[in-house]
C-alpha cells in the first residue's frame, strides 16, 4: 500500500514570504530614514520568531507520526534539513567574500564587520549562534539557520515530548507558552537584554520556546475537526489583526509570539475548511523563495547601497526614497536567482544522493515544499 504523505499546507508556505518581507523591512529602514522606524517595522526582528514557530509546526507535521511509529530516520532527517539550508548559506558566504574582494580592489571597501576570519569555522559548521563566533561578521542573518540547525539536532527530544503529549494538545500549548514566558523573563533578568534580541551569543536558545510552541500547535491542529469556511476565514483575520495590534501597541513579546502561533494555527486550518486564501501559485512560489530572500537581504542591501552612493555621488546617509523602493523591490528577484541557480538544484541533488543510498522504500523527506 502506498505510504500516505502529509497534507500540503500551502498558506503556511505563503506566510514565510510575508515573514521574510517583514525582516527585510526591518533591516532596510535605516537606509530610508534616520528617524525611528514605526513600531510595526521596528519589531521586524520578531519575524525570526515567526519562522521558528513555523519550523516547529511544519517539521512536526512532516515527521512526528513517523517518529512516534518508530519509522523515523535521524540521519536521513538531518541530511534533508542540511540540503534545505546549507547550499544557499555557502553561496552567500562565498558571494560576500567575492564582493568584499572586488570592493577592496575598486577602492570601495565593505567595512571591517564583514570578513571576520576567526568566525569562519563557526559559519561553516553552522555553530555561529552557539556562542562560538563572538565577533560575528559575514552574513549576519545566518545566525538564525545556525539556531535552526540546533533545533534539527535536538528534534528527537522535541518529537518525544510532543508524542507523549499528543492526547493533551491544549496542555502542550499551555506548557509551551509557559516555557516561552519563563525563558523570556529569566533570560532578560540574567543577560540584561531580551531573548528575542539574542543572535550570535544565545541564538540557539532563542529558537527553543518558539520551536516547542510550533510542535504543540501542530498537536492542537491535528486533533481539531475541520471548521466551516466562513468561520476559518474570520478566525484567521481576527488572529492576524490581533497580532498586528499587539505589536503596534507595544505588547509584551511573548504575547506577540503566542499570537503568531494563533495565526499559524488558523492558516493551517484553512485548507480543511475549503478556503484557498494564500494558496495561489504565486504566493506559494514566493514562499518557496523566502529562504533565499532572507539569506540575501543583507548582501543585497550592502551591494546596492554602496553602488548607489558611488555611482550617483550621493551624500552619506539614507538613500532617496525612490532608490530605497528599488532596493527593497529588487531583493525578491535577486532571491529568485539564488533559489533557482543554487538553493533548489543543490537541494534536489543532495536529496537524490540520499535516496540512492537508502534502501528501496525507505524514503528521505516526504514534503520538500513544506520547509
Amino acid at each position: 500500500m502506498p505510504r500516505q504523505t502529509p497534507e500540503n499546507l500551502r498558506p503556511l508556505t505563503s506566510l514565510r514570504y510575508l515573514a521574510a518581507l517583514w525582516v527585510v523591512a526591518y533591516h532596510y529602514w535605516p537606509q530610508l530614514s534616520s528617524a525611528p522606524a514605526p513600531r510595526l517595522v521596528a519589531k521586524g526582528y520578531l519575524g525570526v520568531e515567526l519562522f521558528f514557530v513555523l519550523s516547529g509546526f511544519i517539521l512536526s507535521h512532516v515527521y512526528l507520526e513517523s517518529f512516534g511509529r518508530g519509522r523515523f530516520g535521524y540521519g536521513a532527517f538531518l541530511w534533508a534539513r542540511l540540503a534545505r539550508i546549507y547550499p544557499a548559506h555557502l553561496a552567500t558566504l562565498a558571494g560576500l567574500g567575492l564582493m568584499a574582494a572586488i570592493a577592496a580592489r575598486t577602492g570601495m571597501p565593505v567595512g571591517d564587520q564583514v570578513l571576520i576570519w576567526p568566525s569562519l569555522p563557526a559559519e561553516l559548521t553552522l555553530t555561529q549562534a552557539w556562542g562560538l563566533a563572538p565577533q560575528g561578521g559575514w552574513n549576519h542573518p545566518s545566525w538564525s539557520i545556525s539556531a535552526e540547525w540546533f533545533a534539527y539536532l535536538a528534534f528527537p527530544g522535541f518529537a518525544w515530548a510532543s508524542w507523549k503529549l499528543r492526547s493533551r494538545p491544549a496542555g502542550a500549548v499551555a506548557l509551551a507558552l509557559a516555557l516561552l514566558t519563563i525563558l523570556d523573563l529569566g533570560f532578560e533578568r540574567l543577560a540584561g537584554f531580551p531573548l528575542t534580541e539574542a543572535t550570535i551569543a544565545w541564538g540557539a536558545l532563542r529558537i527553543v520556546p518558539c520551536f516547542a510552541l510550533g510542535c504543540a500547535l501542530y498537536l492542537l491542529w491535528r486533533a481539531r475537526p475541520a471548521d466551516s469556511r466562513g468561520f476559518g476565514l474570520a478566525r484567521a483575520a481576527a488572529y492576524a489583526a490581533g497580532a498586528a495590534g499587539a505589536i503596534a501597541a507595544g505588547a509584551p513579546e511573548p504575547l506577540c509570539i503566542g499570537l503568531f502561533g494563533a495565526v499559524i494555527y488558523a492558516l493551517a486550518a484553512l485548507p480543511r475548511a475549503g478556503s484557498r486564501l494564500l494558496s495561489s501559485g504565486l504566493f506559494v512560489y514566493l514562499g518557496e523563495v523566502s529562504f533565499s530572500l532572507y539569506m540575501i537581504c543583507i548582501p543585497w542591501e550592502l551591494a546596492f547601497a554602496k553602488l548607489a552612493h558611488r555611482l550617483l555621488s550621493l551624500a552619506a546617509g539614507p538613500l532617496p526614497w525612490p532608490l530605497w523602493v528599488v532596493m527593497i523591490a529588487g531583493a525578491t528577484p535577486v532571491a529568485m536567482a539564488l533559489h533557482h541557480l543554487v538553493e533548489q538544484p543543490a537541494r534536489l541533488a543532495m536529496r537524490r544522493g540520499l535516496s540512492v543510498r537508502l534502501a528501496p522504500g525507505a524514503g528521505a523527506d516526504q514534503a520538500a515544499s513544506f520547509s
